[in-house]
């Protein structure tokens, strides 16, 4: 390449092969989407943003998608329209997401809790269910002020006792289960795939 001139095409070119070789084996490995529920602080966010980046998979961040749509926090949703409302919507989105494959659903700690949104969870996804022990909980979560439910309670006790109301229907809306607490994102990704590859195969 006479003085490099063609180094930006070439990279360019690069990395759009390197980025449909990832969609291409990711659509190979999974037909449906990956739904991740759990308690705030449990990894969703964090294991979104790495499946998007080792697979080039899209990314449905329902908390921010709603917080977009609505022009505010999540926060002031609460405050000003009251819980009920923003349950509603995270149907709503879900619904949605019935329409696309091969998509990350990150979902807020507290969808699962109604049943309904567990139904159109499974329409077109495998429900992975990430967990945390209280402890690291509490230290992944202690700097944020977006999470209305535990902003003036942010003890372990106080997570471990919402966490274990939690529990039942978080492990009963999963199909697979992860434990997070110390593995890094490489590891909890490498067991979330080998184990939807298995259930895929039975």
């Amino acid at each position: 390449m006479e003085e490099k001139r063609h180094k930006t095409e070439v990279a360019d070119v690069f990395e759009s092969i390197t980025l449909n070789s990832k969609r291409i084996q990711s659509r190979k490995l999974f037909n449906y989407n990956i739904v991740l529920i759990g308690f705030m602080g449990a990894g969703k966010s964090t294991i979104s943003e790495f499946l998007k980046n080792s697979f080039a998979m899209e990314v449905i961040e329902m908390d921010q998608i709603i917080a977009e749509r609505e022009g505010m926090t999540i926060s002031d949703i609460f405050e000003v329209y009251g819980e009920q409302y923003f349950r509603n919507l995270e149907t709503n989105l879900l619904i949605e997401m019935q329409s696309k494959t091969n998509v990350v659903i990150s979902c807020g700690g507290g969808t699962p809790m109604r049943e309904c949104n567990v139904v159109e969870m499974k329409k077109n996804g495998r429900v992975v269910l990430l967990t945390a022990k209280p402890e690291t909980i509490l230290d992944r979560v202690k700097d944020s002020h977006d999470r209305p439910l535990i902003e003036n309670n942010k003890t372990v006790p106080f997570i471990a006792d919402l966490m274990e109301k939690r529990r039942e229907k978080y492990e009963t809306a999963a199909d697979i289960i992860i434990e997070t607490d110390g593995k890094d994102e490489l590891q909890i990704c490498e067991e979330l795939i080998l184990r939807l590859r298995q259930m895929d195969s039975e």
